[in-house]
């Protein structure tokens, strides 16, 4: 088997060989301190003064150590001509010499040698990161960031790079005898059971269960439960294994991924254990996603349904409005045509001296009886019932039957864990389960408030088994979406706790943990939130302290605030296509062959498997999977219009090396190289401060899929998503993601700004779907300044702590309440 190779023969070239300097950044590095200029002058040979100088440019740069015969003549030249000397032979550098120079070097920055004392430290942190299946190359970034940030000299890549295979093949070396001594005869049958058991269109069943449907048809949804059945007893067997193997989430994606590239002989040729690995991942992470699939299908159909049923109320509501105003006119007819005969006739009896005071009673309230409309009657007893709320429920019993068709197998077949107070829901759940979905009077409907319980009951007082499923399913995705109900086998609906650092663990290294987060003066928030009360109090003076002084700022009769809009610079709308070559039609494979010459993101596309790789695929099949992607031509399409290039040859490619983290590393490759440029910084406002913002986008879709959701306004009766890009002053796009077009954006803007290492925002702005009172809180202690453009400003609410000064009352910006603060 070939060696697993880390850093391709360029990339490992580089990294030993010193850095390459522009002017710039050889005056800088080259820029030495005093005291480090008095110990070359001890030196009494000019070469060992130079070469000794160089050696701390160069480690001031890279923080490790070249050899003199790699030294480039360039910054030979640069550094002795500070000295005077001449020409300087670094071969007459000895090394003896050189390694105590080295010393001196590594104490006059701070630094600890690499020996087998911190060899071994490394070595720990390569044996966690191995635990999380984390890239090779991945792995090796980090550790040299690591050594960075411990302060201890960075090795050569040759040394690196065997710690990571050692620690890599011990890991599996230790998955592998776990899953010998713990894996029992009935378990191995369970598992050869998915790779040799086919169906008569010959397809095995590690096949069938690799797909998803994103469908919410009561069909598709039937076969969705049938594999979740199949996944929960596979799990629940294999449920000792998973425990003793602790492969972490991070593990079973990785194994996982690999058997859902991986075609059946392909897995078959792997050895005995290390299949039994893979498989058993394999049913771990389809287990975690049918179960986030079912749940995504339960939130959809019952967002639908509140659409659906909201839509029919108002036409019901429409439609009895409609017959009121018919019965009212024609009570208003009946009135107007007997009213003043009514009157004249009682006065004419009134005014009659042939009868009696007793006749004329008894005469008049026959008349009054005779008045009485029916259409009257029954205009009351309508809008007598319309203020009772029937017609909802009437619409929710209505629609139930397609609810149920849809979420009743789902609910009788997942299984939720409790957070909070939700007892009551968890009995009416069992009793839904333990009666197969069939309910009666004795169902549990201790969860529903009075009003809804009152629902329950026709006026006949029989059950409305069917308005209390509504109620049910209602009740379970308001649970879900608020966290009170989880599932404890998922990725996404797990309890919040499981997505934070254990409790026992945390107690023990908390400031071990806040060290390595960069967050240990977080640890006492007392003095932070001192700070942050002066801060805002003095924000808050400053302000209305320049209010006269702001052009833009308006006040209403009322008192409150607006923000005029300034006009657009007219330099900020001119063209630019004049600066640009004329040239439109040159070939997007050329565009990103150069692209990649300068940056060599194709490098990123690297094997989803750590080790069975085969040999790394041409530039040219990486450039057509590129492009037969992006531009949606599609992979067999775009093999048959390529010269040179099979089908198989790019299939393989586009299935093994591209996935998201690739692109994502390979966009980030691009990205830094635009970043060290300065044309796109001729963009920039302020060169000190970079301004970033994020906003949605939205797309139909035309398939099915979860993520999709309905929007009038923006698909008319079809359904889409939003994608929610990040871009910065120089219209550089660092970060992007797909969301549904119904969620609301701020949610996203932490995960973007967090998400990319190479664009540094200093100040984000969004618009006012992508803000949060905790956002601001939030890009606050994580250093960035939040700016977003908030629509109607003068009525938001505004806070303070509570402070030790009052609020002055002339301030015209108003505090409407404190922020109390324990």
């Amino acid at each position: 088997m070939a060696r697993m190779q880390i850093l391709n023969v360029s990339e490992k070239a580089a990294f030993d060989n010193p850095p390459i300097f522009d002017f710039r950044e050889r005056k800088k590095f080259f820029e030495f301190p005093k005291p480090l200029l008095e110990l070359a002058n001890s030196l009494r040979n000019p070469v060992y003064q130079v070469c000794f100088l160089v050696s701390c440019g160069y480690f001031r740069a890279a923080r490790r150590f070249f050899s003199p015969v790699d030294f480039y003549q360039r910054d030979v030249a640069y550094v002795a001509s500070q000295f005077d000397v001449g020409d300087v032979t670094v071969e007459a550098y000895p090394d003896r010499t050189r390694q105590r120079h080295q010393k001196f070097i590594l104490e006059f920055y701070g630094f600890l040698p690499f020996d087998i004392n911190t060899e071994a430290t490394l070595t720990l942190e390569i044996a966690a990161m191995a635990r999380t299946h984390l890239k090779p190359r991945l792995i090796f970034d980090r550790c040299v960031d690591f050594l960075t940030q411990k302060r201890i000299q960075v090795p050569r890549a040759r040394t690196l790079s065997d710690l990571i295979r050692s620690g890599l093949h011990e890991r599996k070396a230790e998955l592998i005898a776990m899953m010998d001594s713990n894996l029992t005869d009935e378990t191995r049958c369970l598992l050869d059971d998915l790779f040799s058991s086919p169906d008569d269109q010959k397809r095995y069943r590690l096949t069938l269960l690799k797909k998803l449907s994103q469908s919410t048809k009561p069909s598709r949804i039937k076969e969705c439960i049938a594999d979740y059945k199949v996944l929960f007893i596979l799990y629940k067997q294999l449920d000792s294994i998973f425990s003793v193997l602790d492969l972490g989430h991070a593990g079973i994606r990785y194994y996982a991924g690999s058997v859902i590239k991986s075609r059946i002989f392909q897995l078959q040729r792997r050895s005995e254990a290390d299949r039994y690995i893979h498989a058993t991942a394999f049913v771990a992470h389809q287990f975690f996603r049918i179960q986030d699939n079912l749940i995504d299908i339960l939130l959809n159909v019952m967002a639908s349904f509140q659409t659906t049923v909201s839509r029919k109320y108002k036409e019901r509501l429409f439609e009895q409005r409609k017959g009121q105003q018919a019965q009212l006119k024609t009570v208003v007819d009946d009135l107007d045509s007997s009213i003043f005969c009514l009157i004249q006739e009682i006065r004419s009896l009134a005014d009659s001296a042939s009868l009696s005071d007793s006749q004329k009673i008894s005469e008049i309230k026959l008349l009054l009886e005779r008045g009485k409309t029916s259409s009257f009657e029954h205009l009351k007893n309508d809008l007598e019932n319309a203020g009772q709320n029937q017609i909802w429920s009437e619409v929710l019993e209505d629609q139930s039957k397609r609810l149920q068709n849809r979420l009743n197998p789902i609910l009788k077949a997942l299984v939720f864990e409790p957070a909070g107070h939700t007892e009551k829901l968890m009995a009416a759940i069992e009793h839904f389960k333990i009666h197969d979905g069939v309910i009666n009077d004795q169902a549990p409907v201790g969860f529903l408030d009075a009003d809804k319980h009152g629902a329950l009951t026709r006026a006949d007082g029989s059950f409305r088994p069917s308005l209390y499923k509504v109620f049910l399913f209602q009740h379970i995705a308001g649970a879900i979406k608020s966290g009170n109900l989880n599932a404890s086998q998922s990725y996404k609906y797990r309890p919040m706790d499981t997505y934070l650092i254990d409790q026992v663990r945390w107690k023990h290294e908390k400031q071990h943990l806040l060290e390595r987060a960069g967050l240990i003066e977080f640890d006492d928030p007392e003095p932070l939130l001192e700070v942050l009360k002066e801060a805002l109090y003095t924000q808050y003076q400053t302000t209305n302290a320049r209010i006269l002084e702001n052009q833009h700022l308006k006040f209403r009769a009322d008192g409150t605030f607006y923000i005029a809009t300034s006009a657009l610079d007219v330099s900020d709308t001119d063209p630019l296509h004049e600066i640009f070559p004329q040239r439109h039609d040159v070939p997007l494979a050329q565009v990103l062959e150069t692209i990649d010459r300068h940056c060599s993101m194709l490098n990123s596309f690297e094997d989803w498997q750590q080790t069975h790789t085969r040999q790394s695929n041409s530039h040219p099949t990486l450039l057509a999977g590129i492009i037969g992607l992006g531009c949606n031509i599609g992979v067999r399409k775009m093999a048959r219009i390529s010269s040179q290039i099979t089908e198989s040859e790019l299939e393989h490619a586009v299935n093994w090396r591209f996935s998201i983290d690739n692109i994502r590393a390979a966009n980030d490759k691009v990205l830094k190289t635009m970043d060290e440029m300065e044309l796109p910084n001729i963009y920039r406002r302020n060169t000190d401060r970079l301004h970033t913002a994020s906003d949605g986008q939205k797309f139909e879709v035309r398939g099915d899929s979860l993520h999709a959701s309905r929007s009038f306004k923006y698909f008319g009766q079809g359904q889409g998503v939003s994608s929610y890009t990040f871009v910065d002053e120089r219209n550089l796009l660092w970060h992007s993601l797909v969301i549904s077009a119904a969620e609301r954006e701020s949610t996203y803007v932490i995960d973007g700004l967090m998400h990319n290492d190479v664009i540094k925002s200093d100040i984000h702005s969004t618009d006012t779907h992508d803000y949060t009172e905790a956002i601001f809180g939030l890009t606050h202690l994580l250093g960035f300044s939040f700016a977003p453009r908030i629509k109607g400003i003068g009525k938001q609410t505004l806070y303070i702590f509570r402070p030790k000064k009052k609020a002055r009352m002339d301030w015209k910006i108003p505090l409407i309440r404190p922020l109390v603060t324990r």
